[in-house]
């Protein structure tokens, strides 16, 4: 591909390269391939700890474009949260057919969890602080409602609305599994760096 014509693919949005992939452009799919395979296939990754999974769903994803009656819809959000969602689902089935999916925190109802503010880059201090790798773990050992919007949200930088589209909730079910999640991150990371510690720590209540 040539300067002009790569900047050009560059000015398209997704909707506009799905449509030519629909009347059967060939570089049209291989524009949209290049511009959110990566983001898919680090998203799958995180999801399920495997490169090959992540392979699998990645090609799977972007296969099930070139069937006719793909089933996105404009109206209901963007093709980028739709292509997460169909990521999302192929993932969990990969996770149940290897049983893999292993459940370390209970997971409570969501609709217990009040609706608090989210600040803003947290990933980015935690990082900082604690590395990648550490991160990473932490990230793996969330149960799945926790890890897929942390992944989105916070690793992906998905905007809440296609997250809600992804995940097939309410973007205030985002945000409350999302302040939830990050609570998690930082008791795994505690555990992680003082582990002793982290066991013998229990809520103080104060004596009325």
């Amino acid at each position: 591909m040539n300067d002009r014509a790569m900047k050009a693919a560059a000015t398209e949005t997704d909707d506009e390269l799905l449509l030519r992939i629909q009347s059967g452009d060939e570089q049209a799919f291989l524009d949209l391939y290049r511009r959110r395979q990566a983001a898919l296939f680090r998203f799958a990754l995180h999801m399920s700890g495997s490169n090959s999974v992540a392979e699998d769903v990645t090609q799977e994803v972007f296969l099930a474009l070139l069937r006719e009656g793909c089933g996105f819809d404009p109206e209901r959000g963007t093709l980028s949260g739709y292509l997460f969602g169909i990521a999302r689902k192929l993932v969990l089935r990969h996770l149940e057919r290897g049983r893999s999916d292993v459940v370390l925190v209970v997971e409570n109802d969501d609709s217990t969890l009040p609706e608090l503010a989210v600040i803003d880059d947290p990933m980015v201090d935690l990082t900082r602080r604690e590395g990648i790798d550490a991160l990473r773990r932490a990230v793996q050992a969330l149960p799945r409602r926790y890890r897929e919007v942390v992944v989105l949200c916070d690793l992906e930088e998905v905007d809440y609305a296609d997250a809600a589209i992804a995940l097939g909730c309410p973007i205030g079910t985002v945000r409350s599994r999302l302040h939830r999640a990050r609570g998690l991150l930082l008791e795994k990371l505690n555990q992680e760096r003082n582990p002793r510690q982290a066991i013998s720590l229990k809520p103080v209540r104060c004596a009325s």
